[in-house]
């Protein structure tokens, strides 16, 4: 049996396709990972979000990849206090959709989490004005 050794340029080459095959697959990982999240935030949130844009990397096959993402939230007060609380819980919801929040997405539920509290206050307090006068309510933050 005659052994015929191998080119190393063969094997570089095949070490090189191995690599980039692993780059790849990575690339294609974070993909479905970051569509999932932002599909988590826009699903949740329904009318208050808005269009969810990508960032994208070009692979070592020449293929584009998305590797970021984000959707915008409408975190504006309604034109109720009532309405401002229905909203600001779905907002809160939907920036903690992901299984994985981002440092972004926590900031986005707390400042919907505060104008929740905000509009709570204002609610409870027309209604102590409408209800007994007179009354002193003191609010610490």
């Amino acid at each position: 049996m005659k052994v015929i050794p191998q080119n190393p340029v063969n094997q570089f080459n095949q070490f090189e396709q191995q690599k980039i095959n692993e780059i790849v697959q990575k690339l294609r990982q974070i993909e479905r990972k970051v569509i999932a999240h932002e599909m988590a935030h826009k699903s949740v949130a329904g009318r208050y979000a808005g269009t969810v844009n990508y960032t994208y990397t070009k692979g070592p096959d020449g293929k584009m990849y998305i590797t970021g993402g984000e959707v915008s939230l409408d975190l504006s007060e309604e034109s109720t206090p009532e309405e401002t609380i229905k909203k600001m819980e779905i907002i809160q919801a939907a920036a903690l959709a992901p299984s994985d929040p981002s440092p972004q997405d926590i900031r986005v539920a707390q400042t919907a989490a505060i104008k929740k509290m905000k509009a709570q206050i204002e609610l409870y307090l027309n209604k102590e004005d409408k209800t007994s006068p007179g009354s002193i309510i003191e609010i610490i933050v």
